[in-house]
């Protein structure tokens, strides 16, 4: 379970590292190096996150086979276009400092370009430049938008995912066309911990309310990539594997879903810059 097979068959982590606003570079690089310490093999990071080259060095100092990680990047939205991707992928590839990169993402749809920035991701798939071609924030109306226009489909759709926006409608979509789903802020930028469900449950388990909802996301079939700079809680967010949430616990999670969206709706807004 620790390992997703996605529809080209390469596999992906279910659990990995997100450094999104890790700003400072030696915080950036100890977190890194502590998650690879603890076995985490997935690192996901972005253009517009800054700390590209931390991660790169991280990398490096880890001494883990290259082969051995799935690193995941994004193109930012001033970054967007067929032209301006393929350069964008060049910053990214330099700035982490590897000959490929594993997984490629549109990090928004902006309107106007969207469908041109994936047609460069898919390019640098075809020349085996990145493992899987994906997107970051797509609602089912800019998929179904892909489908029409590019030959290979999105393997992965990273999108806001937790217990109170479940996002079901949308990952039924993609489970239809083979897109795994990944969530970003999957624990909800914290504001669900304090859920007295979410509470009651750790206790039940004996487990930290945040491994209660990172277990939940794997048994919905949801790659998930907490962030944290804390070695304490990047150890416990990598330690899901020794339990499983029972069914009747599995329901009421469920009915935790009232659209408790934080960030930007892709599925109405347009432009994302």
């Amino acid at each position: 379970m620790i390992l997703k097979k996605l529809r080209n068959d390469v596999l992906m982590p279910r659990v990995g590292l997100g450094v999104y606003k890790m700003t400072n570079s030696k915080e950036t690089v100890n977190a890194v190096e502590e998650a690879l310490k603890v076995g985490y093999r997935a690192i996901d990071t972005a253009s517009y996150y800054k700390n590209e080259k931390e991660v790169g060095e991280a990398i490096r100092q880890s001494g883990i086979p290259r082969e051995d990680l799935f690193i995941t990047t994004k193109v930012w939205n001033d970054e967007q276009g067929y032209d301006e991707t393929l350069r964008a992928f060049d910053r990214s590839l330099s700035l982490l400092g590897l000959g490929y990169i594993d997984l490629y993402l549109t990090h928004w749809p902006l309107f106007d370009k969207f469908i041109d920035t994936y047609r460069a991701i898919e390019k640098l798939y075809e020349e085996r430049l990145i493992r899987v071609p994906g997107v970051s924030n797509h609602h089912k109306k800019h998929l179904l938008q892909l489908e029409n226009k590019v030959n290979v489909m999105p393997m992965v759709n990273q999108v806001e995912c937790h217990p109170y926006l479940q996002q079901r409608e949308l990952k039924g979509f993609c489970k239809e066309r083979e897109i795994a789903v990944t969530a970003w802020a999957p624990l909800g930028k914290g504001t669900i911990l304090q859920d007295e469900l979410i509470k009651e449950l750790a206790q039940k388990y004996d487990k930290t309310p945040a491994q209660i909802i990172l277990r939940w996301h794997l048994e919905c079939d949801t790659i998930i990539i907490p962030k944290s700079v804390t070695p304490s809680r990047i150890k416990k967010n990598f330690e899901l594997f020794d339990f499983f949430i029972e069914k009747k616990d599995m329901d009421k999670l469920a009915n935790l879903d009232h659209n408790g969206r934080i960030g930007a709706d892709p599925s109405i807004d347009d432009d994302f810059s």
